[in-house]
């Protein structure tokens, strides 16, 4: 494979909010997006004499010999887009970010490198949706050839490249290039699944060669929060384009669809470090979890992996508790599977007969719903075993029932730690299958480390389920 030097026009370009589309409906938005680049981005790359570089999944990269072909064919294919979106709902709305860039890149025959490349992506990332952000050179080569506005944004300090960048915003006369939902549009839907993201930590020790290691904490939390089955965790490349930039959360969860932010700082002094962490609930404001963490950098990267151990081990609770309180406070005619399940987790946790009973009620109506609803099935058994506990299982059937969901949970769950954990206990205690029961319990652990809760314990004639972490400390959320 060959390699060469040259100059070229460089332009970046992605999907706004792709996370949060491909969440609400990923076949729809793989197909639209491909529709997009089938029907307008390659032919007008191709019109301008440009041609694609890449494909990544929610954008491309493409280059140019001339800058001003690269400009005009960036606002031609937002003017394009604007059109094609103009019947479209915002939330379904396909809106591309675009950044270009002019530089010396290493050629090779199906891909380029270099700092130009870089310089292109970091612009794209600080565009809005629908926009078009230059470098400077960029502008001072099309400002009089071209029949655009240049709006200044400064000098951005951007990762990975040592000096700032000289930002400028495309203005289009012709046609508006940055698309805006009105300010009566209702808020875009979050989707069912609760979704996270971990916005990039302060850096508050005034080191820019600390930012490899904030940085690096943040990709070791977003990691771990992915092995939570029931979250939706917003990708890096998205939470990570509001860096250096103030975030107004309830702006966030009215474009994006975060349902909960993850923000913090990170303070170095000599060879200790303090790392602080604030959970919000995106729809209120409320701070739901905040709390600080401190380490030696003798091992950097031990440091990382237990401070992001501690934080998911810690706002995870918090998690489910606020899901359990929103499912609690949502109009009845609106429920769906995932909402009766934490209904039904709510009256379990009651810890009384009564409880048990109604969130059996509540899940079989989450199982008609979705048959394969392992966490719901998991529960089900759950209950029959809090049931069997305290002599209230009245008959032979009951109990068969709860055996024949809790192998539902472990057959429907296979990558389901909580699952796994409820189908595990479910089989080893209403059915004696302790060996099975206990391959199932160490296939949710070998999942997540950090489940909210990690045993079983017997005190009396009831059943408690406990938590290591704290083990005096036990859900007592109700609804009302």
């Amino acid at each position: 494979m060959s390699s060469v030097r040259r100059l070229t026009a460089i332009l970046a370009a992605d999907v706004a909010g792709y996370s949060r589309l491909m969440g609400a409906d990923e076949e729809g938005t793989h197909e639209r997006v491909q529709a997009h680049l089938r029907e307008l981005v390659n032919l007008k790359i191709a019109e301008h004499r440009g041609r694609i570089v890449k494909n990544t999944g929610d954008g491309f990269l493409a280059e140019f010999a001339s800058v001003v072909d690269a400009v005009r064919c960036a606002v031609e294919m937002q003017r394009g887009m604007a059109e094609r979106n103009a019947s479209t709902p915002p939330e379904k709305r396909i809106e591309f970010r675009i950044g270009i860039n002019l530089g010396d890149v290493i050629a090779e025959d199906y891909d380029i490198f270099g700092d130009g490349v870089n310089v292109a992506a970091r612009l794209e990332a600080l565009a809005a949706a629908g926009g078009i952000c230059v470098s400077r050179v960029v502008r001072d080569q099309v400002r009089d050839r071209l029949d655009y506005t240049f709006e200044d944004l400064g000098e951005q300090k951007v990762k990975n490249i040592a000096r700032p960048v000289r930002m400028y915003r495309v203005r289009d006369h012709a046609a508006p290039i940055e698309q805006r939902v009105p300010a009566s549009s209702p808020p875009l839907p979050l989707p069912d699944k609760p979704s996270i993201a971990v916005l990039p930590f302060a850096n508050m020790s005034g080191e820019p060669a600390q930012e490899y290691f904030v940085d690096g904490m943040v990709d070791e939390i977003i990691t771990a929060l992915s092995r939570i089955r029931w979250l939706f965790v917003i990708a890096r490349n998205s939470s990570f384009t509001y860096k250096g930039r103030p975030v107004d959360v309830k702006q966030v969860a009215r474009e994006l669809g975060w349902r909960y932010v993850l923000e913090g700082s990170i303070r170095k002094a000599g060879n200790r470090v303090r790392i602080t962490g604030q959970l919000i609930d995106t729809n209120t404001g409320a701070h739901i979890w905040a709390d600080r963490f401190d380490g030696a950098l003798d091992d950097i990267f031990e440091l990382q992996d237990h401070i992001a151990s501690s934080v998911v081990g810690a706002i995870e609770p918090q998690l489910y508790l606020s899901e359990i309180k929103r499912a609690c406070h949502k109009p009845t005619e609106s429920l769906d599977a995932y909402d009766l399940y934490l209904r039904a987790q709510a009256q379990f946790h009651r810890w009384t007969a009564k409880g048990s009973r109604e969130a059996i009620g509540l899940l079989r109506q989450a199982l008609a719903l979705d048959p394969a609803y392992a966490p719901a099935a998991g529960l089900f058994a759950s209950c029959r075993i809090f049931q069997q506990a305290n002599n209230a299982i009245s008959n032979e059937e009951e109990l068969a029932e709860g055996v024949r969901f809790a192998r539902r949970a472990i057959e429907a769950g296979r990558e389901d730690p909580e699952a796994l954990k409820m189908g595990g206990w479910g089989i080893f205690v209403l059915a004696g299958e302790r060996a099975a029961g206990l391959r199932a319990i160490e296939r949710s652990l070998a999942l997540n480390p950090m489940p909210r809760t990690r045993g079983v314990f017997a005190g009396g004639r009831r059943l408690f389920v406990i938590d290591r972490r704290q083990p005096s400390r036990r859900s007592s959320e109700q609804c009302d």
